[in-house]
């Protein structure tokens, strides 16, 4: 009988190959943190960039902002189509009700054939009304999606049938916000948690197996659009959620109010204040017992939670960066809607205007910056998404707006391109120029990433 030798085995257990693959299931990946964990990846591209495993033919993939979600060998992906013969917008501010129809699509990994659509009609009446803003999240069976008009809904991944779904604008009677539902959904265990709106019932956590609402919690002007997320504080397990007025800690299990942290520098009634346009997008990140979030007009803020939970500021910025002359000149970071990266005491991500910035996590110094990565230059709005690839590395895949992949080094010391390569077009002009603002999902050693026309899977395993 054929016996392979102890060599031979190592070999095998070492090659690519056999090399451990994992998915990516939700926003930021499998540990809702965007770090890239598998092994065998490329160190640079070849010559051509990497290769093209395949490619959705143009026209089946419709308008959006949403990225892929990948597991067991489906890649799930919403869109939006164009209504026929309504009103459409023609820029991103353009204001009106216009018709169309949203859907949640499934391809097959391996050959990007597409397996099953659910579609809806959805009528938009938000600004940059291109499509969905959530990645799917997929758990077991099941397939999660959000629309911009609040459409929730529980799909079979089988075959795309309905378990259940809701409207979230209609049954919390609370208008849409300006730029449409945009917090990516959370699982934990049972519960489905979800960026909603309106008075008690911003954070609401639904039984993801029927839709039944669980618990409800917290009140503010705007629900805001950061993603929740869980993570463990002082020994306690803690729901992250930041709304427009303030960064808030609830039990995951029952919704009970932990603590608050008020943010924003824009005063309303009450003598509240909330960041500017309510604008907190970017994910809430943790570093041991602190909690760090940034945003586009306010800056950055860095605060400790005791033993008691109760929060106190280390530091935050109160520079606007509204205007284009004084963009260059904040003094800190103004993401947009990139979420940081937090490493070795020092933060990575891209400012209000299109620069990769590193600044110190002690005091919100800024170290170094570069727009090279995004654009070349000052652009307003200009972004690159950033996943780290291993945990502690210092090295980084970014996705930028003109649909370029980016392999590079981001350290203290400068910002080091390794590898850069084209693999889609930009395609949407909301913003007053073609861009793509969707975030990639990094899973079995390849990248899958949508524009408004076409959906692509690139390989990233080394040879």
């Amino acid at each position: 009988m054929f016996r392979l030798t102890p060599i031979a085995l190592l070999i095998i257990a070492l090659s690519p190959a056999t090399l451990l693959a994992d998915d990516w299931p939700q926003w930021l990946g499998p540990q809702r943190d965007g770090i890239w964990r598998e092994k065998g990846l490329l160190e640079k591209f070849p010559a051509g960039g990497p290769k093209v495993l395949w490619r959705t033919p143009e026209g089946v993939i419709g308008e959006g902002y949403s990225g892929p979600a990948v597991t067991g060998g489906r890649v799930i992906l919403t869109d939006r189509l164009r209504g026929k013969g309504g009103a459409q917008p023609k820029g991103g501010f353009d204001q009106g009700k216009f018709p169309g129809v949203e859907r949640v699509l499934c391809f097959e990994e391996k050959t990007g054939k597409l397996l099953w659509t659910h579609s809806y009609d959805c009528t938009y009446d938000v600004s940059y009304a291109a499509g969905p803003r959530t990645t799917p999240i997929i758990s077991g069976d099941k397939v999660y999606t959000l629309g911009t008009m609040g459409d929730l809904l529980c799909l079979s991944i089988a075959d795309g049938k309905p378990v259940w779904a809701k409207n979230l604008a209609t049954e919390y009677k609370i208008p849409t916000p300006k730029w449409g539902f945009s917090g990516h959904p959370l699982i934990d265990g049972n519960r489905l948690i979800c960026l909603v709106g309106g008075e008690g019932s911003v954070a609401v956590a639904f039984d993801k197996d029927t839709g039944k609402e669980l618990w409800k919690n917290l009140s503010a002007n705007e629900p805001g659009y950061a993603p929740p997320v869980i993570y463990t504080i002082n020994g306690q397990r803690q729901l992250v959620l930041w709304h427009s007025e303030a960064v808030n800690g609830l039990d995951p299990m029952s919704g009970k109010l932990l603590w608050t942290q008020p943010c924003g520098n824009v005063k309303f009634g009450g003598g509240k204040t909330k960041v500017g346009a309510g604008m907190s997008i970017p994910t809430p990140r943790q570093i041991g017992d602190k909690i760090f979030v940034t945003c586009f007009y306010d800056g950055s803020l860095m605060f400790k939670l005791g033993a008691d939970n109760k929060p106190s500021v280390l530091w935050r910025h109160t520079k606007q960066s509204a205007d284009p002359e004084l963009a260059e000149n904040t003094e800190q970071l103004h993401c947009v809607m990139n979420t940081p990266s937090i490493r070795d005491g020092y933060i990575y991500g891209v400012c209000s205007y299109g620069e990769l910035r590193c600044i110190k996590q002690d005091t919100g110094e800024r170290v170094w910056e570069t727009h090279k990565p995004v654009a070349g230059e000052s652009v307003r709005w200009g972004n690159a998404f950033l996943v780290q690839m291993g945990e502690g590395s210092d090295r980084y895949v970014l996705f930028n707006e003109l649909g370029d992949l980016v392999l590079a080094r981001l350290t203290p010391k400068n910002y080091d391109e390794i590898s850069r390569a084209n693999i889609l077009k930009p395609t949407n002009n909301m913003a007053g120029r073609p861009v793509v603002w969707t975030h990639p999902a990094f899973a079995d050693r390849c990248v899958f990433a949508r524009n408004d026309r076409e959906l692509i899977c690139v390989s990233m395993a080394a040879e």
